[in-house]
């Protein structure tokens, strides 16, 4: 029983650092915070190499107690944030994390000073978790 374990967890580890590959995560960054308890959007370029579509489900980052995802819509009136469950990756495509667009906004932060970095943990629903350092810029 123990080695059957031990077989799923090997089989389901491989397989998320396998997705991984197909997912690289680039100039993954935050604007300073003066002061903690504030948000701030985690920015970033990821790009999906893999034949199939992935979405973005989660971040955990060492500097900030929540996150959420975000879109800004574009209707009537002034644009609006508004959370989304999930950013979705398009088969063989390049998407930028921005303030005007798709983002993840960092809730209730530390005081993150220009220069400081962390680390975070990316969930994407097909390619697994990603670890990434995020500079504070």
């Amino acid at each position: 029983m123990f080695a059957m374990i031990l077989t799923s967890v090997s089989i389901v580890a491989a397989t998320a650092q396998a997705g991984s590959e197909s997912l690289k995560i680039t100039d993954a960054w935050v604007p300073a915070a003066e002061k903690s308890g504030g948000d701030v959007p985690l920015l970033m370029t990821i790009r999906n190499d893999s034949s199939s579509p992935d979405a973005l489900m989660r971040v955990r980052c060492a500097a900030a107690n929540f996150s959420e995802k975000h879109t800004v819509d574009r209707g009537e009136g002034a644009p609006a944030m508004r959370a989304i469950a999930s950013i979705p990756l398009a088969a063989d495509s390049t998407i930028t994390l921005k303030r005007d667009g798709y983002h993840v906004m960092l809730l209730q932060t530390r005081q993150l000073g220009i220069g400081d970095r962390f680390t975070c943990l990316i969930d994407f629903q097909k390619a697994g978790t990603i670890e990434r350092e995020v500079q504070v810029r």
